[in-house]
């Protein structure tokens, strides 16, 4: 731009700009773009030289140069609009269209089968009056295995059983069983919660999986027998599994319950005759339970001289593969749709 007449520059640019054709395709927009917005196009240049004009002059020239960008972008922005509407109609009107062909249908999706077993359990104990509580999924040695009884040297405290995080005092939870002390501690008694979440152990097969779910479920009251933890589990059992459905009691040992039961129940594949699955026992074991060891209560800060209870764990994949016939519990993780659909 001329120092000596800069005005007079901007206005024949602006001249110039004001007749430009609208372009046709992307080629001429390109060119268009290039020649008055490019790094060497006519408004970039023009910018550049705004600073040779006399200060007398600035105002006007400035106003005009912004008048002239304002104009090419709007037309850049109107071609870019209109040159991509017609490729679309231009596209439409090359396809083939027939209305009369059914649509598509869109999938709908469904819970998980691990959730929707999980959410059916929290559901009948809820309707018993249990509350739902929820604890962390990384634990203390203290709350995990301490305060339930478990001794220093117990077995499941060695490494093939236990995920032990690195560099900070905490391990992944083996069972939801920290939550019964955290509760009691919470709420004192009396007290029946369910705790549902997800656990970890060192194991994997087609029964077992590292990460897994239980539900934790507790009840701290005063008179509580084992005819009370018999009577709340028949009366689970049968809204889960169906009204003809049995449990039996066999005893056993866990560090923090006194005394302790495996609690089976009649095999809801064969009806209790005898199949394959049950070994021909007509019985498959579902969960472990008992009364509350006294050393538990302590540790929670409850009287075990007033106050007494039971405790039960499910396993929502042992149920889950009991209920719809699942002989692989991998296949509950592997997120297989043609698997999933099923449900």
């Amino acid at each position: 731009m001329a120092a000596e007449n800069p005005v007079e520059r901007l206005l024949s640019l602006k001249g110039e700009v004001s007749s430009l054709p609208f372009p046709a395709d992307e080629k001429e927009l390109d060119a268009l773009r290039v020649k008055y917005l490019g790094k060497k196009g006519a408004v970039s240049v023009v910018s550049q030289e705004m600073r040779h004009v006399p200060a007398a002059q600035k105002p006007e020239a400035g106003r005009l140069l912004q008048e002239i960008r304002t104009a090419v972008e709007g037309l850049v922005e109107r071609a870019e609009t209109e040159i991509k509407r017609n490729r679309v109609l231009r596209e439409i009107e090359n396809e083939f269209f027939d209305a009369t062909l059914p649509g598509t249908a869109p999938e709908f999706g469904s819970a998980h089968p691990i959730s929707a077993v999980m959410d059916e359990i929290v559901d009948i104990f809820s309707g018993m009056g249990f509350q739902v509580e929820e604890g962390p999924e990384t634990e203390s040695d203290l709350y995990n295995f301490e305060k339930l009884n478990f001794p220093p040297e117990h077995p499941a405290r060695d490494m093939q059983d236990t995920f032990r995080l690195t560099g900070v005092d905490k391990i992944l939870r083996t069972h939801t069983s920290p939550v019964q002390i955290r509760a009691m501690e919470k709420y004192g008694a009396p007290l029946a919660v369910i705790a549902p979440g997800k656990v970890y152990r060192c194991d994997a097969d087609v029964t077992h999986s590292p990460m897994f779910h239980q539900i934790e479920g507790f009840v701290i009251d005063k008179d509580i027998t084992m005819g009370d933890l018999k009577g709340t589990l028949q009366a689970f059992v049968r809204r889960f599994y169906g009204q003809d459905a049995k449990i039996r009691f066999r005893p056993s040992f866990f560090p923090f319950v006194e005394p302790g039961a495996e609690v089976d129940v009649s095999c809801v594949l064969c009806g209790a005759k005898g199949c394959r699955v049950c070994k021909n026992s007509g019985w498959l074991e579902i969960l472990g339970a008992g009364m509350v060891h006294p050393n538990v209560l302590s540790a929670a800060g409850v009287d075990p001289n007033a106050w007494g209870g039971f405790a039960f764990g499910l396993g929502i994949e042992r149920l889950a593969m009991l209920k719809y016939g699942v002989d692989d519990i991998r296949l509950f993780f592997e997120n297989d749709m043609r698997f999933l659909r099923q449900f």
